[in-house]
């Protein structure tokens, strides 16, 4: 298997906290578009705001700091512009969670780096496995993945959004010497 490697293209990838004004500001906006596509989808209509105030307090990600987890920020000529989360699930697994890349940046890398930053950090976690689960909707995030090796594995989790679930083993880190 061929691992996508994140070219040069101006994209930064660093821890942040999940409460700054620039997490914020990406996880609203990432639970905007999620939401307003589930609502198309099914209802024909874009989310009201108080669904999204709702949603957002249903879905909470303060467990997006370490010990039990981490949040990274993608910056793009210095501004804030994607994000993920991971959590930790148990010694050897963490879960992938709040992937998102604004939409006039996306086709840009910023999706390689957050996941190429993403694999660094959930190895400082001491994590061997990254899971996730996503919508069958979201077809960009479902290439993305399968891109950078993830695969389809057996539902490890329920939830009302959980549709399709996937993994990817941590080779271990390269050694220098």
């Amino acid at each position: 298997m061929t691992l996508s490697t994140p070219r040069p293209t101006g994209w930064t990838v660093t821890p942040a906290p999940v409460g700054s004004s620039d997490a914020l500001a990406l996880l609203r906006d990432y639970y905007i578009e999620v939401s307003d596509r589930y609502y198309e989808l099914h209802q024909g209509r874009s989310s009201t705001p108080a669904e999204i105030e709702e949603g957002l307090a249903g879905s909470p990600s303060d467990d997006l700091v370490p010990p039990t987890g981490v949040f990274l920020i993608g910056r793009h000529g210095g501004a804030a512009q994607s994000c993920a989360g991971l959590r930790v699930l148990d010694g050897r697994t963490v879960e992938l969670t709040r992937v998102f890349v604004r939409p006039a940046l996306r086709g840009t890398g910023g999706g390689g780096h957050l996941l190429a930053a993403v694999d660094e950090a959930a190895r400082g976690l001491g994590a061997e496995r990254i899971v996730l689960d996503t919508r069958l909707d979201l077809v960009e995030a479902r290439a993305l993945y399968a891109r950078h090796g993830y695969v389809e594995i057996p539902a490890y989790s329920a939830g009302p959004y959980a549709e399709i679930w996937y993994a990817r083993e941590l080779a271990a880190a390269a050694t220098t010497g």
